[in-house]
């Protein structure tokens, strides 16, 4: 059952944020209205919110089956997703289940019905074929970034789950681009659409060309990251070769960075994006998996070290800048003799040569082997780095809890030394390894 925290006050109160921007409040008085809704607004501009909240307004508190589906295209939206509903603090179940996850931990999971089930199609359409849960009692439908849930990789299992949903009398369908071609299967009747994809955004969204004399833009790259300096950004490249080519050269040239890509390691992927968020790589070098629907902060600038080969991803990398209301600005890197795609259109040069910052790292990630499950909060985390590991408040970076281990963020400089007076001490009941990641 629910707690008391369920009024939309409470829940920005508790969220921190003092009102709803137009779209987000648009959204909420159309979703609450209308059986079907389709949200066009650009990324980082706070669909989960909005979705979110009438959401959680509709649940019935008494019960105890899953009564939303929120279906997403990759498995960093799952949980990007939980998590923005978990800090939301109405009280009620939450569970996101996707590929690259032990089918033994959702099945533990799922013992206990979570009253909102977030999920890829391929997994989620795993637990419908076994009877996990019942479908019965599922009311509101959500397709967040449709246009890539709804491509033909995943029509047939979206086609398959979404004929086994005989309740659902509700139905919201996000995305940050429009033009998609919704299937009759997905049985949106008369949508309402809000369409904030028209704004005027294109104004803060600075366009600046890099020219490199060479085919090989490695060391231009390097050379455009000391002219901007000590900024956290992403570097988009088209191949997963080319990233690993990349990152070795970023590491010969002393440039802390992670990388991302679909050729990973699920665990590898979240902890290369823990490390790009508390500040530990001040790059983030990756395919276009991070062009959407992963949590990270708000970023000053993109790279396009290697250009999209289609104006979707064109516009979905940009979408990772100028967010919101802030500015940002997009690079594009090409050598002196490559022609732009017709959609990336004349663009301001820079020179790059007469202004270079000397890159530093200051931060470094700690792993500690226990979480949430443990009973261990940050604040136990907190204490531990205070009292036995002697820094000081402003030396403490940001804490990631996990449900079986935690992540902190501390100066380079102390690191090998924390490990060495905090590793196999106890936190809470729990004896922790403290490593660095």
């Amino acid at each position: 059952m629910a707690n008391t925290i369920k009024s939309q006050q409470d829940i920005l109160a508790k969220l921190q944020i003092e009102g709803l921007n137009p779209m987000q409040t648009e959204a909420v008085s159309v979703i609450e209205k209308n059986a079907n809704t389709i949200l066009l607004s650009p990324t980082g501009t706070g669909k989960t919110l909005a979705f979110s909240l009438p959401l959680l307004k509709s649940l019935d508190p008494n019960s105890k089956e899953v009564q939303a589906l929120i279906l997403v295209p990759s498995r960093e939206l799952a949980i990007q997703i939980e998590q923005v509903i978990r800090s939301m603090g109405a009280g009620y179940k939450i569970n996101a289940v996707y590929g690259g996850r032990p089918m033994s931990k959702d099945k533990i999971e799922l013992k206990h019905v979570p009253a909102i089930l977030i999920g890829t199609p391929g997994r989620v359409s795993d637990h419908f074929a076994n009877d996990r849960f019942s479908k019965d009692h599922i009311k509101t439908l959500i397709l967040d970034e449709f246009d890539k849930s709804l491509e033909v990789g995943f029509e047939y299992e979206m086609r398959n789950i979404i004929n086994q949903l005989h309740a659902v009398h509700k139905r919201v369908l996000t995305s940050a681009t429009q033009g998609v071609e919704i299937p009759d299967f997905v049985k949106l009747a008369e949508p309402r659409i809000i369409n904030y994809l028209k704004g005027k955004r294109s104004s803060q969204l600075a366009f600046k060309t890099v020219v490199s004399p060479n085919k090989n833009k490695m060391r231009t790259l390097v050379n455009l990251a000391q002219h901007i300096g000590n900024e956290p950004g992403i570097v988009f490249c088209n191949l997963k070769d080319t990233i690993t080519q990349l990152s070795t050269f970023l590491t010969q040239n002393n440039i802390s960075h992670a990388c991302f890509s679909g050729g990973m390691e699920q665990k590898d992927r979240e902890r290369a994006l823990i490390k790009f968020r508390n500040g530990t790589c001040q790059l983030l070098i990756a395919t276009d998996l991070a062009a959407r629907g992963i949590d990270i902060p708000e970023m000053k600038f993109i790279i396009h070290y290697e250009l999209p080969k289609h104006e979707e991803e064109f516009i979905h990398r940009n979408g990772r800048t100028a967010r919101v209301n802030e500015k940002g600005t997009a690079y594009i890197l090409k050598w002196e003799n490559e022609r732009l795609p017709d959609f990336i259109k004349a663009t301001k040069g820079i020179n790059i040569s007469k202004k270079a910052v000397k890159i530093s790292q200051y931060w470094e990630t700690l792993f500690i082997s226990g979480g949430r499950k443990d009973k261990i909060s940050k604040g136990d985390i907190a204490g531990l780095f205070f009292k036995q590991g002697g820094i000081t408040r402003e030396q403490l970076g940001a804490i990631e809890l996990k449900p079986d281990c935690a992540f902190v963020a501390i100066p380079l400089a102390l690191a090998d030394n924390l490990v060495a007076k905090l590793n196999n001490t106890r936190l809470k009941k729990k004896k922790v390894r403290v490593t660095l990641l």
